[in-house]
């Protein structure tokens, strides 16, 4: 497969994966749905491709090479500002809400930097991972809540 072929396939795998658990967030109605997990997950599968081929064939000092991995480490602090975009603490309540979708967020932008580094096979297990948390977190969470409810009449 062409080069430029596969890098597109690693674009459209990040962009499905990072959908699939926007999906689960837009459902849930919660801060940071579809479009932004998308674009997180295309975004950081793009970078990790350019930080790893953009650069080929430039001219490198001798003693320094390209590090690839200073570009997904930026990625992993950059994410951190959209995430933290999502927490908000309601101070009537005494509540902190939206970790969970900072979260989500973050491991998506870690699926897309697998997506851009070829590593298909585990950004998918990660996905799968990550919906099922986050389906078992939501179901143990109303069963708690159920169970205390009832607990208190």
């Amino acid at each position: 497969m062409d080069q430029t072929w596969e890098f597109i396939l690693r674009l459209f795998v990040a962009a499905i994966l990072g959908g699939l658990v926007g999906l689960e967030r837009e459902y849930r109605a919660k801060e940071a749905g579809f479009r932004t997990h998308f674009l997180v997950a295309l975004g950081s599968a793009l970078f990790m491709i350019v930080s790893a081929y953009g650069f080929e064939g430039t001219l490198q000092m001798e003693g320094h090479r390209h590090d690839v991995a200073r570009v997904a480490a930026q990625v992993v602090s950059g994410i951190g500002f959209i995430g933290a975009g999502t927490i908000i603490f309601q101070k009537s309540e005494n509540v902190v809400r939206g970790l969970t979708t900072a979260a989500g967020l973050w491991v998506t932008a870690a699926i897309g930097l697998a997506c851009g580094g070829g590593l298909y096979v585990l950004a998918t297990a990660a996905t799968l991972l990550v919906l099922v948390g986050l389906e078992a977190f939501n179901y143990f969470l109303h069963r708690f809540d159920r169970h205390r409810d009832h607990s208190a009449s």
